[in-house]
């Protein structure tokens, strides 16, 4: 070959004018879910004399919000349609008309006076405060009989050795779960642009519960879950194996056409209840159970008050859901425990794992019976190596509403973000992943009973490599090797499927 040939063989390869990488796809694998590259700027023309641009003039007059609440409140809005199957072709959009964002209209023309620009005066009314005013309402809903007053009595709980710690390797971010470009296509297929947590339960065999917190649609601008169309929570299903391919939500619960119901009621009054979150789930027979949190109102970075933590069941396989009004942890002076609440059943009964509001409580137990899990008085708490029924002291009064469950033993101290709790069976070990704010990681406990002697906490997910981090939610099909589990980013609001292997 000359060297004319070579010269020109260089030139056709030459990385300069080879032809731009393709982006990669995400978790969708479909083209179309790949955000659009910013355009390319014209030349800009020789710069002119212009007018200086129109001064903006933004008065906030700060108010005080009144809200009126009616108390009993509304009835709970159950309106569901039968789930809608994924489309044949995954790519294709099933509701383009309700999905597809409309360009937006051409900005109007600036006033003027005499070709000179005008100021633009806005005027922006903002709440410095939301005052609810409760009022009676005309809504008498029929409730059913209080259970029946039990006594428990008191039994041995001794603690056990710690196992081993365990080790932690091959940390991996197996897929998005949910938002644009996600193995479900959550925001094309039930309008969930963003949300957080993914809290996994087995319904039964063969499928699996999630349980998403705050959600929104159109106008979804992160961080945080800010936009349009938003609900306290939202429920999927999934029955696909293969977690290493990712989440694959088959079906959401829905109350139209290409959107996700709310699953669980709330008020979304500030300072009175202006969310409902759920923090758990699990199956007895086919009633499901979904623990939650009313919350009052958000406070800074992982604080906010409870005014209780509640529990939810459903009949028809995770439909429509009715808050028990019975079985509630009042929030008694901001500092009840069990308001964050993890409950998962073994053998006989149902352990129940809580915190105080906020992420900065340490971490109490209680079980019941699986029969009576509605009712509260069946609980036993563990307290100093007993289970014992509702403590009692001097400060509080024998059979009255107003008993708490302060004196029940920590079992691990905190600080603890929300919990995830499991019984890995293969092992024979209770397993704890939470968020630990102190060293701002997603941390993974062992134990070989509920009460412990649990492990020292090993690090699953460092916060300096994924900043913002919260959740840790166990998938309940991880094996005594591979651990997966959901995981949320404040400044993405979306929900990842992260795996680590334990040895």
């Amino acid at each position: 070959m000359t060297a004319v040939a070579l010269a020109a063989t260089a030139i056709a390869i030459s990385p300069a004018s080879a032809a731009p990488p393709r982006p990669p796809l995400p978790s969708s694998g479909c083209i179309n879910d790949i955000p659009p590259a910013p355009p390319t700027a014209a030349p800009a023309p020789p710069p002119r004399p212009a007018l200086p641009p129109p001064p903006s003039i933004d008065i906030t007059i700060p108010y005080a919000k009144l809200v009126p609440v009616p108390v009993p409140g509304p009835p709970d809005d159950n309106r569901r349609i039968r789930p809608q199957q994924a489309p044949k072709n995954h790519c294709a959009d099933p509701c383009p008309d309700l999905t597809n964002t409309p360009p937006p209209p051409p900005p109007a023309p600036a006033p003027s006076i005499f070709g000179l620009p005008l100021p633009k005066i806005t005027i922006t009314p903002q709440p410095f405060a939301v005052v609810p005013i409760p009022y009676p309402s005309t809504l008498f809903p029929q409730f059913a009989p209080l259970p029946p007053t039990l006594h428990p009595g008191i039994a041995p709980a001794p603690v056990t050795p710690p196992p081993p710690a365990p080790k932690v390797s091959a940390l991996t971010d197996v897929a998005r779960v949910t938002g644009q470009g996600s193995t479900s296509r959550t925001d094309k297929r039930w309008q969930v642009n963003g949300t957080d947590l993914g809290i996994m339960w087995e319904t039964g065999p063969g499928q699996v519960a999630i349980a998403f917190g705050d959600s929104v649609g159109k106008g979804f601008r992160p961080p945080g879950g800010i936009g349009g169309d938003y609900r306290s929570n939202v429920l999927g299903f999934s029955t696909n194996r293969d977690l290493a391919k990712g989440i694959r939500i088959d079906t959401m619960v829905q109350d139209s056409r290409c959107h996700a119901a709310q699953a669980i009621s709330s008020r979304k009054v500030q300072n009175w209840e202006v969310t409902t979150i759920p923090t758990s789930g699990f199956a007895l027979g086919k009633r499901q159970f979904m623990s939650y949190m009313s919350v009052r109102h958000w406070g800074s970075p992982g604080t906010w008050q409870t005014n209780y933590g509640g529990l939810a069941y459903s009949d028809d396989g995770g439909s429509i859901w009715t808050k028990d009004p019975y079985l509630r942890w009042d929030n008694i002076f901001g500092t009840s425990n069990f308001q964050v609440s993890a409950m998962v059943p073994q053998g006989d009964y149902v352990y129940l794992f809580g915190t105080p509001n906020g992420r900065l409580g340490s971490t109490a137990l209680a079980r019941v019976p699986k029969t009576q899990v509605l009712n509260k008085t069946a609980y036993q708490y563990w307290s100093n190596g007993r289970w014992v029924p509702v403590p009692c002291t001097a400060l509080c009064i024998p059979d009255s509403p107003l008993n708490t469950t302060y004196n029940a033993t920590p079992v691990f101290g905190g600080p603890t973000g929300e919990l995830s709790m499991r019984y890995d069976a293969g092992r024979r070990l209770w397993q704890a992943t939470y968020l630990d704010p102190a060293i701002n990681a997603i941390v993974l406990r062992e134990s070989a009973t509920p009460q412990g002697l649990w492990t020292r906490p090993v690090t699953l997910v460092p916060g300096n490599r994924y900043p913002g981090l919260y959740g840790g939610f166990m998938h309940p099909w991880s094996s005594a090797h591979e651990l997966y589990f959901t995981m949320t980013q404040w400044q993405y609001y979306n929900v990842e499927l992260m795996r680590v292997r334990l040895n």
